[in-house]
C-alpha cells in the first residue's frame, strides 16, 4: 500500500486533527468569502474540506527553511480578494484562501488545479496537492513566482 503522506508529515496532520476520510462542510468558509469577492474553484472546496480547520504549531527546521506554524481558516483572508486577485491574475489561476501562514499576516491559497501558493506581497509556489502539503508542513522553500504585488508594497520576507 503506498502512503500519501510520509510519517513525519501524517504524525504532524493528525495531532491537528486530521485522519483519512475527514469531511467537512466548507459553507462557513465559503460563503462569506465568496459574498466579499473570493472565488472558490473545485480544488478548494475538496481541500477545505479535508483540512478546513486544522492548526499546525510544528517550528523549527525545516528541510530548506524553517518549518512554521499554520492555520487552515480562509476567514484569516477576509478582506484580501483583491491581493488574491491580483497575484492570481499574474500567473493566470484563480487563487483562493486556505489560511495563514505564521500568524503574521501570509496566507496560504489554492488555484484551481490544486496547487498551494504563499501569498503575500508576493507569491510563492509550495506544490500540488498532498505533494505541496507536505513541502509546507517539512519545511520546503516554495517557489518563489513574482515578486512584487502590483497593487500595494510590502517588504519581502526574508
Amino acid at each position: 500500500m503506498t502512503r500519501r503522506f510520509s510519517p513525519e508529515s501524517e504524525r504532524t496532520l493528525r495531532q491537528a486533527g486530521w485522519y483519512p476520510g475527514r469531511t467537512i462542510d466548507t459553507a462557513k468558509w465559503r460563503v462569506p468569502l465568496e459574498e466579499s469577492g473570493f472565488v472558490f474553484p473545485e480544488a478548494a472546496e475538496r481541500f477545505l474540506g479535508e483540512f478546513g480547520g486544522l492548526s499546525v504549531e510544528d517550528q523549527g527546521s525545516g528541510i530548506t527553511t524553517a518549518r512554521e506554524a499554520f492555520e487552515f481558516d480562509p476567514l484569516l483572508a477576509f478582506g484580501e480578494d483583491d491581493r488574491f486577485g491580483a497575484l492570481g491574475a499574474l500567473i493566470g489561476r484563480v487563487i483562493a484562501p486556505l489560511g495563514e501562514l505564521a500568524n503574521d499576516g501570509f496566507f496560504l491559497g489554492v488555484d484551481e488545479e490544486g496547487v498551494i501558493y504563499l501569498v503575500a506581497g508576493w507569491l510563492a509556489r509550495f506544490g500540488s496537492g498532498d505533494a505541496g502539503l507536505e513541502n509546507l508542513i517539512l519545511g520546503v522553500m516554495p517557489e518563489a513566482l513574482h515578486n512584487t504585488w502590483p497593487g500595494k508594497p510590502e517588504a519581502r520576507r526574508g
